[in-house]
């Protein structure tokens, strides 16, 4: 009988092991949903239909105290008033949520609240869609008021269905979707992992948030009468939130006015679709484009990774190659900027120490653990630090210069594994062209953080390096196996 149990034993062991690596193997590879990892139309719009559009916070020493200047929300809120018929917005973080921050620069998320509440009372008409992310309700256990709000006047609201996007956490997701979501703990509390106001949420909500999955997405699309009454589309593409804990963040943002927005609501639907909501497209033959020299084109998930490392892989020496990033962690971008540098581009990058997150410390992985690497590879490779203080360099930038022409790859996608590896849901829009006005406003941002010798926007390497060798394998162990929150 003893042999007879400990094979069991050993039968239900191995069962159970058989089932987490084929759970945890189905989800990393199993089909995306439909529309999802997409690259659009190449679509050649006027130069002035392009605008970026920026936020940047320092510290300016002779007033003693943080300097912001925003200019995205303005912009949001802007189209949303001007707005006739049509509104569709997807942004990720939409709260007012500030982790162990006392106080928020600015009440994004109610001020979006208000203005689209504002908006459906002065105009019933029109139709507004507003697609998020389950964050903002803690996966359901937590009732975000701002949302309560927009339903409360029937503004449409999309919580995207994690659950069909792919597993980018597969050592903890393979517990989880077979028997972690179905543990009878509901009744456990735990205090909000995202504030610090003494609400709680239940242990179910911490099972779900360990997936790491996300609607990374950060976009608005409305329709607006030009100067010459014809019906038009507008698009923002950002790496900003209307989150009131990220309201001092430096961001980056491009608008376009022109034949793109099909593209972008092509890839939105399918987010609509593929969580199981009915809402109708808008009449696309009421709108009206314009054709002109500038290339644009929208890329999701790994597309952009795709995208970005062919750009990459095409410079030569003396072409340019500059970013400004969050995280900078996946593996193929990091080894085509090293032979970039080799090969004679002047690459040149711009990091967030990854120090803050919300009133809370972090010990700089990813980004000291690749900057060590660059600096490993080459000492005489260009890298700088955002200058922070408190508040996150949440740009996402990248501008390639070959000769007299030009790319641009900006929007919602840090470069890590499982923002442009086909797991979290992303937009970005790429630009190219000669002479765009849109590159050229980007590159001065840039260079205005790059070349500063009072250090009020960005320091130098030896301010936050970090050589530690631990650091590195942990940034190692944590791409390769999505054990991280990047």
């Amino acid at each position: 009988m003893k042999i007879n149990f400990r094979k069991k034993k050993k039968i239900i062991l191995i069962s159970i092991i058989v089932i987490l690596i084929l759970v945890g193997l189905f989800n990393i590879f199993k089909p995306l949903p439909i529309g999802v990892s997409s690259s659009g139309e190449i679509f050649k719009v006027p130069n002035d239909s392009v605008t970026f559009i920026s936020d940047l916070t320092f510290f300016d020493n002779t007033i003693d105290d943080r300097i912001m200047e925003q200019g995205i929300f303005d912009e949001v809120f802007a189209m949303i008033k001007n707005a006739e018929k049509y509104i569709l917005i997807d942004m990720f973080l939409f709260n007012d949520f500030q982790g162990k921050e006392n106080v928020s620069f600015r009440k994004l998320s109610s001020e979006l609240t208000e203005i689209l509440i504002q908006k459906k009372i002065d105009n019933p008409e029109i139709n507004i869609i507003f697609i998020t992310d389950p964050i903002n309700s803690i996966y359901g256990y937590f009732e975000n008021q701002n949302i309560n709000k927009l339903l409360d006047v029937n503004i449409q609201v999309v919580n995207t269905n994690l659950k069909k996007l792919r597993d980018s956490n597969p050592l903890y997701s393979s517990i989880y979707r077979p028997f972690l979501q179905f543990l009878p703990v509901g009744l456990i509390k735990l205090p909000n992992p995202f504030t610090n106001d003494g609400s709680k949420v239940s242990l179910k909500a911490y099972f779900t948030l360990l997936n790491f999955k996300a609607n990374h997405r950060k976009i608005i699309v409305t329709d607006y009468i030009d100067i010459n009454g014809d019906l038009k589309m507008s698009s923002l593409v950002t790496s900003a939130n209307p989150h009131d804990g990220s309201s001092a963040h430096s961001n980056v943002a491009i608008k376009i006015n022109d034949y793109i927005w099909k593209d972008i609501l092509k890839s939105e639907y399918a987010v609509i679709d593929f969580s199981d909501y009915a809402i109708l497209h808008p009449d696309y033959k009421l709108y009206k484009d314009e054709e002109g020299d500038v290339e644009v084109q929208i890329l999701t998930e790994k597309k952009i990774q795709t995208s970005l490392l062919n750009s990459i892989n095409k410079t030569e020496s003396g072409d340019s190659i500059d970013v400004m990033m969050f995280y900078l962690s996946d593996r193929e971008v990091v080894k085509s900027l090293k032979m970039a540098q080799a090969r004679g581009v002047n690459v040149k990058v711009i990091l967030d120490p990854n120090k803050d997150a919300f009133g809370r410390k972090k010990n700089g992985v990813p980004n000291v653990a690749v900057a060590r690497e660059f600096k490993k590879n080459s000492n005489d490779f260009q890298l700088r630090w955002c200058n922070t203080h408190g508040e996150q360099c949440h740009s996402k930038l990248i501008i390639i210069s070959r000769n007299d022409f030009e790319e641009m790859f900006i929007g919602s996608a840090n470069l890590t594994k499982r923002n442009i590896g086909d797991y979290n849901l992303e937009t970005n829009i790429k630009i190219s062209g000669k002479g765009v006005s849109a590159i050229k406003d980007a590159k001065e941002y840039f260079n205005l953080a790059w070349s500063d010798e009072s250090e009020k926007y960005t320091t130098g390497y030896d301010f936050y390096k970090d050589e530690s060798l631990w650091k590195y394998l942990q940034y190692r162990v944590m791409e390769k196996t999505g054990l991280s929150s990047f």
